[in-house]
């Protein structure tokens, strides 16, 4: 028995729903009707995780693009890293993907802005190649 990639992904989901309560998107997308998607996802699994494993999780938003904010977690066991994901996420309205900075401005954090990690920026380049729609 041990925590398979399903229920690892959710428990990221359910990592992010503190985190954006502390930031304020929580309050900024149900002020506005937004909405939260995930827009894309890396994750990278080194330890197994068996049941009854304590873990401790860290998330944080390390920054934001012209569409997506970027969000890097990770899952802990005795302090060291089991897996860790990147999660692209995009705030939706019904005419579309609302911009990072309106949806900054709308948290209380206007200009907010880092500048993604190199292997975030490689990751999105190699995302935008990816063809779409698949061709299998």
């Amino acid at each position: 028995m041990e925590l398979n990639n399903g229920r690892t992904l959710t428990l990221y989901d359910l990592g992010r729903v503190p985190l954006a309560a502390r930031t304020g998107l929580v309050k900024a997308v149900r002020a506005n009707g937004w909405g939260l998607a995930v827009a894309g996802t890396s994750i990278r699994y080194r330890r197994r995780v068996r049941a009854f494993d304590r873990i401790t999780m860290r998330s944080a938003l390390v920054g934001h693009d012209a569409r997506f904010l970027y969000v890097h977690q990770a899952m802990l066991r005795d302090g060291e890293p089991v897996s860790s994901a990147l999660i692209r996420s995009a705030v939706s309205s019904r005419d579309g993907i609302v911009p990072p900075a309106h949806v900054l401005a709308a948290m209380g954090a206007a200009g907010w802005q880092r500048p993604l990690p190199d292997w975030i920026v490689a990751w999105t380049e190699a995302e935008a190649k990816r063809p779409w729609p698949p061709a299998i």
